[in-house]
């Protein structure tokens, strides 16, 4: 080997070194902290801990994960951030605006990984391309998606005059409920809005959209009532009240619609940037990450228990049938 050739690949491999000592520190642990309202065990963060298994990344090796499920009970978000800030975690992962902001209140300088509805809307971030702070994450465009979803719940109930919306009191502001009436008025329907705080408030509200003659359901964006996807489920069932939700998965789930982002997909880009956060990269240096692949999925099942006949041409648009 010539002398030139053999100082050129030392040099190529020195400057890899580093680089491979920043993937995995020999001897060290890491301690990734989770903040969110799924048990651990949930197929989305089952994926997340899988994405950071392939990139050496190994719970019980070199990786501790101290997981706090608050569920329901949002007023012990706060409690559960503090402990983990005590405990010294190397990066958070929080999901949900409350999750995240009771992070960022508890530490301004452990990184927070976030997933939630509106990223900037919530004014967590500063911007997309540069979120400023300790924070950064995914954005689920879930104003725009709302709206998207409702124009397909109004094309599978042809003629559809009245509708409801059920959505999280503390999630969707009052602007964007505006604009989806606005947007159903312009396209004949009239749109009554029925605001839920809590699990238990949830099946009387969709008792009360069906009471007013609403002949279809959009359940918004929220990790509240995604939480409570089967209780909304079961209930719109009951009532034969057509239903469209936020992921493609909850119709796989016995839904009638969902059309979205795949919940598990998103869960595995946020475990990529957690990768580069625990490799020393700042959230002031990650972008916030938005979804850019979006599914129909139809449930034929489901709609044949609701008594209801989905237009064919919806149908043939649907990226997944389920018959």
């Amino acid at each position: 080997m010539k002398r030139r050739e053999f100082i050129t690949m030392l040099g190529n491999a020195a400057a890899a070194w580093p680089l491979a000592a920043r993937a995995q520190e020999p001897g060290r642990t890491y301690r990734l902290g989770g903040l969110f309202p799924s048990p651990r065990e949930a197929p989305q963060n089952v994926a997340m801990f899988e994405e950071l298994r392939r990139s050496g990344f190994i719970e019980g090796q070199n990786l501790t994960i101290d997981w706090h499920e608050y569920g329901q009970r949002v007023e012990l978000v706060s409690k559960f951030a503090a402990e983990l800030v005590k405990a010294r975690v190397d990066v958070i992962a929080a999901g949900g605006d409350f999750g995240i902001r009771a992070a960022q209140q508890a530490t301004a300088t452990i990184p927070i990984l976030g997933f939630t509805d509106d990223m900037i809307g919530s004014r967590l971030v500063d911007s997309l391309a540069r979120p400023g702070g300790n924070t950064t994450g995914i954005s689920l465009l879930a104003t725009e998606l709302d709206g998207k979803r409702q124009e397909i719940l109004i094309e599978a109930v042809p003629g559809l005059r009245r509708m409801a919306a059920l959505a999280d009191a503390d999630t969707t502001s009052q602007r964007q409920l505006q604009a989806l009436q606005d947007a159903a008025r312009a396209r004949g329907a009239e749109l009554s809005v029925h605001r839920v705080a809590k699990a238990d408030e949830i099946a009387p509200a969709i008792d009360t959209a069906k009471a007013s003659n609403a002949a279809a359901l959009n359940v918004l964006a929220s990790p509240l009532l995604f939480a409570n996807r089967q209780v909304i489920i079961e209930r719109a069932g009951t009532l034969r009240l057509p239903a469209i939700y936020q992921w493609p998965e909850v119709a796989e789930q016995g839904g009638f619609i969902g059309y979205g982002p795949r919940i598990v997909q998103l869960f595995r880009d946020l475990a990529r940037q957690l990768v580069k956060t625990l490799r020393g990269t700042k959230p002031a240096d990650l972008p916030v990450e938005q979804p850019t692949k979006f599914e129909l999925v139809i449930n034929l099942q489901t709609a044949k228990a609701l008594g209801h006949e989905v237009p064919a041409g919806l149908v043939l648009r649907a990226d997944k049938v389920i018959e």
